[in-house]
């Protein structure tokens, strides 16, 4: 099919956006590239250095310059200026000012919402290897052809049709644990509201972010967590803040908030960081796990 080059990327690095717990279908190679699937399509993205390092170019192998301007473009979200927002955030806060310096290319993924909503209720109490593993078996097992790349056939996330048809212990092979009812019961769900499309424009119309999460919440198996995640990565909603341990650990350690306080953390995250609370989240996300038990 050939390779797409997007010359001269802004703000971007495949380490930061592919392993900051935002996506579960991406693998990093021994030359540090990525390959992986989404929409329907797997392609590789690289990175190649141009002009002595003065410029970065976005290389993605398996793809025209149709597919990059109606997938992948909007997918990594190239059209946002990531320098501005980190500014913005940076201003007057020293904290950040590390985060960000740690996760500079950092970008928000916008992701399909089924393969988000599916992805994120099986993250539940779970660790991102382990995902991983779970999401490639329910795919292989259950899902679509969603093409080749090195010799490799990928699969895409069962469609809610398919998974409304399963039980519980259909998806025993998965590992899914105490999750697997959840995922069924999502899918029914979804299929009774008319499927995903009705529902993608139930969220479009609801009147306030408080009301997409109550929405999302109605989901078995979807809690504040998740559906802030699914909000973030899935609809786009920028200004939603998923707190997890993590960052439940640096809300307490960097900002004096206690650790159990999650209202006063929304509260934080609304008042300090605003409409972009996801992008300051990520890079406090992955801040905090590169330190590990130093902070």
């Amino acid at each position: 099919m050939g390779k797409y080059i997007y010359e001269d990327v802004k703000d971007f690095n495949l380490d930061h956006i592919f392993d900051c717990g935002q996506c579960f279908r991406w693998s990093r190679q021994e030359d540090g590239s990525y390959t992986g699937t989404a929409m329907g399509k797997a392609v590789n993205m690289s990175l190649k250095s141009v002009s002595e390092g003065q410029r970065l170019d976005l290389v993605v192998d398996n793809c025209t310059e149709d597919d990059f301007k109606q997938i992948w473009g909007g997918y990594l979200d190239l059209d946002r200026d990531y320098g501005y927002i980190k500014r913005t955030l940076t201003e007057s806060d020293q904290v950040m000012a590390k985060a960000v310096e740690g996760g500079q290319g950092i970008r928000i993924l916008r992701q399909e919402l089924w393969e988000t909503m599916i992805s994120f209720i099986i993250s539940q109490n779970n660790n991102i290897p382990r995902i991983k593993g779970c999401i490639e078996k329910l795919t292989q097992l259950f899902g679509e052809p969603a093409g080749e790349y090195g010799g490799r056939e990928y699969f895409n996330i069962p469609s809610p049709e398919v998974m409304a048809g399963l039980s519980a212990e259909d998806l025993a092979p998965c590992r899914l644990g105490y999750r697997a009812p959840y995922l069924v019961e999502t899918a029914r769900q979804v299929m009774e509201k008319g499927g995903m499309k009705k529902v993608e424009a139930e969220l479009e119309a609801a009147p306030t972010p408080e009301a997409v999460y109550e929405y999302l919440r109605g989901f078995k198996g979807v809690g504040p967590k998740v559906a802030s995640c699914i909000a973030l990565f899935g609809l786009g909603r920028l200004e939603a803040f998923p707190i997890d341990v993590w960052v439940r650990r640096v809300m307490n350690r960097l900002y004096g908030i206690d650790e159990k306080d999650t209202k006063a953390m929304n509260a934080y995250a609304m008042e300090h960081f605003g409409e972009n609370g996801g992008i300051a989240q990520q890079y406090l996300f992955y801040y905090i796990r590169g330190l590990g038990d130093q902070l």
